[in-house]
């Protein structure tokens, strides 16, 4: 080990103080420091990359803990790391989050990153230095987590999951579609536009999602759809509010979630179409509170702060509640339309499809209990304004989720 690397393991283990491990290494010559310095970042998540996290999550941590500047850090070992792999040996979903955080080798070479880096950023060394090395004291305090994903180098499945179990997940043609509609239903200025696009975006993902079901529960192999799990990134504002909202969605869709504060994510656990399904209901159902939140709140200013935050805490709160009694309400419709319990014009008998869906809870409850055997239950959010509770109740009830009245058609 050189002298370099060991004073930057002293650094992170708190042997040596910070500032004076800082100031050592500013005065070390730079042909010295910055290669172990980038070598150093790049095995540390090369470590987290094979301990379960992935790209996206890693980079929004760091933000989270650190800095925007340290998370371009984590996209440029993002960059760094695929080199070594051949992309046929890459996870697609691996490659899809590296791309969309635009993870690219831009610098000439590992041994000029760090001056690169300072010209790119206008930054001067001690600036730089610093960056990396606090961001290694955070990467250090990081966890290993479940694999949800085959890190790089590993044979991966296909990210469909095809080859195992047929219509396991949402069609990507069918995905772009909902992804479509529900982006026209949030840009749209006229309520009956956006109802009647969500309504169509929801009638594809619940008809598809009982397709499952209905066939396993008409000869499937249940033995081999099984449940997954994924992580959902939660932004810091109000992140107590946003998983409470995701939990209510997923609820609805017969999964389930474990909210993880301290990294910035919630995991999902589910069947993959419903989990799809979740995912993009979750997005549209936070686009749509935030507009709707933003129309109504009072305004904010040094006098007005507390009271803005009071509001958005429990206007969240309020959306949470009643878009929770809604998707129940809904999702319960749906089950009857399918079995014909409601109205008697099912599509097959209650006695096939209910044991499975029964079935398939058992299932996810016991994937979710397998990967994190000890759960905290979160303390509801306080209610201080009434005003932001009132006016959250009535947007969740002017949203565009009418999954009764779509899952009655055709």
């Amino acid at each position: 080990m050189t002298a370099v690397r060991a004073r930057i393991r002293a650094v992170l283990a708190g042997a040596v103080d910070y500032e004076s491990g800082l100031d050592a290494l500013t005065v070390t010559p730079s042909a010295e420091v910055d290669p172990e310095l980038v070598a150093t970042v790049h095995e540390s998540c090369a470590r987290l990359w094979r301990g379960g996290w992935q790209p996206a999550e890693l980079h929004r941590v760091v933000v989270r803990r650190g800095s925007p500047q340290q998370a371009d850090l984590v996209t440029d070992a993002v960059a760094a790391h695929l080199r070594q792999f051949s992309r046929n040996t890459v996870d697609e979903r691996w490659l899809a989050q590296a791309d969309t955080l635009g993870a690219r080798v831009w610098w000439t070479s590992d041994a000029t990153y760090l001056d690169e880096l300072a010209t790119r950023g206008r930054l001067d060394r001690v600036a730089v230095l610093d960056l990396m090395l606090s961001l290694l004291a955070i990467l250090a305090a990081l966890p290993p987590i479940e694999v949800l994903v085959p890190p790089p180098g590993t044979a991966a499945a296909p990210a469909d999951r095809s080859g195992a179990v047929g219509p396991s997940r949402i069609d990507k043609r069918l995905l772009d579609r909902v992804r479509a509609l529900l982006a026209k239903a949030e840009s749209t200025s006229f309520p009956a536009e956006a109802e009647a696009y969500t309504a169509k975006a929801q009638e594809l993902v619940t008809r598809h999602s009982l397709d499952v079901a209905l066939l396993v529960a008409r000869g499937g192999d249940p033995a081999k759809v099984v449940p997954f799990a994924r992580r959902i990134g939660l932004d810091q504002a109000y992140d107590g509010e946003k998983a409470s909202l995701l939990d209510a969605v997923a609820r609805a869709n017969r999964c389930h979630t474990v909210w993880s504060p301290e990294l910035a994510f919630s995991t999902v656990f589910g069947f993959d179409a419903d989990i799809d399904a979740v995912d993009l209901l979750y997005t549209s159902m936070l686009v749509q509170a935030h507009r709707a939140m933003a129309r109504t709140e009072p305004p904010g200013g040094k006098a007005g702060r507390a009271r803005l935050k009071a509001f958005r805490q429990s206007f969240l709160v309020a959306f949470t509640v009643r878009i929770g009694e809604r998707l129940a309400s809904a999702a319960r419709a749906a089950v009857e339309d399918a079995t014909g319990s409601g109205n008697g014009n099912g599509m097959t008998d209650p006695a096939d499809l209910l044991p499975v869906l029964a079935s398939r809870d058992e299932q996810v409850r016991e994937t979710m209990q397998r990967m994190f055997p000890r759960t905290v239950r979160v303390r509801g959010a306080r209610v201080d304004s009434r005003e932001g509770w009132e006016s959250g109740r009535e947007a969740a009830d002017r949203a565009s989720l009418p999954i009764h009245d779509s899952a009655r058609r055709g």
